[in-house]
């Protein structure tokens, strides 16, 4: 077992820090570390293959998104018998939050492991996220469905999430007050007013008008997250919590 071991690790030298976070933090050695290598790799510094396709992480994103999704509504469709709809699709949305993901990254030492250029590390918020979701999806196609589900509940979830807890908290800021406007018969609205910077440094400032009035504003790197700060500013500012 101990010459294997080093066998592996020789055979693996030249990606000896991928090949041993995986090991040590998921408990398990790659088939094809060329996947993962892959899958840590951000489009600022996407490889130029000869026909001109710029290749990086995004498409094993976009494939570990799907399966992460799938795994955990399966495990919350099973949790929770007696729940609706509603009730699950919240219930995943706060586990598979770009918030929560870009935390996990960090937690496995993940973000550690990212191939992109200096000048988005600072900046990227949603690069360690997304990153986690590649990585999914290269466990998926280097390990298969079965493997990436319990390495996702055993190694993940059941480690770093608390179910029962996670029903108390408040993900999505957003929904919540359009959910509060709607129910006080107030007009909520969201809208882009400025756009700062460009490329990967581009950012993106929301103001939300409750009643045609200016009420808060937030700032960020996507639409999507400058709405969940500016909402959670407004949140806090109704005394909403």
């Amino acid at each position: 077992m101990l010459i294997f071991h080093k066998y592996i690790l020789n055979y693996f030298s030249d990606n000896r820090k991928l090949f041993l976070s995986l090991r040590n933090v998921f408990g398990y050695y790659p088939h094809n570390i060329s996947l993962y290598l892959l899958a840590f790799r951000h489009k600022s510094v996407a490889k130029e293959l000869s026909n001109g396709v710029r290749v990086s992480n995004e498409r094993l994103e976009y494939l570990g998104d799907a399966i992460l999704g799938a795994v955990v509504a399966d495990l919350l469709f099973k949790k929770f018998p007696y729940k609706d709809e509603g009730f699950l699709t919240e219930m995943r949305s706060k586990i598979v939050s770009r918030s929560q993901l870009n935390n996990l990254s960090k937690k496995l030492g993940l973000t550690k492991l990212i191939n992109s250029s200096n000048d988005t590390k600072s900046v990227c918020k949603s690069m360690n996220g997304d990153a986690f979701e590649a990585f999914i999806g290269a466990l998926y196609l280097d390990k298969g469905y079965q493997f990436t589900r319990k390495i996702i509940i055993n190694r993940i979830i059941n480690i770093h999430f608390n179910l029962d807890d996670l029903e108390t908290q408040i993900v999505n800021y957003k929904s919540k007050l359009v959910e509060w406007g709607q129910k006080e018969k107030k007009s909520v609205d969201f809208k882009v007013v400025e756009e700062i910077g460009e490329g990967f440094k581009k950012q993106f400032l929301v103001r939300i008008f409750i009643e045609g009035e200016v009420f808060e504003s937030g700032q960020d790197f996507s639409i999507k997250g400058a709405e969940q700060i500016a909402s959670e500013k407004a949140f806090s500012k109704l005394q909403l919590n």
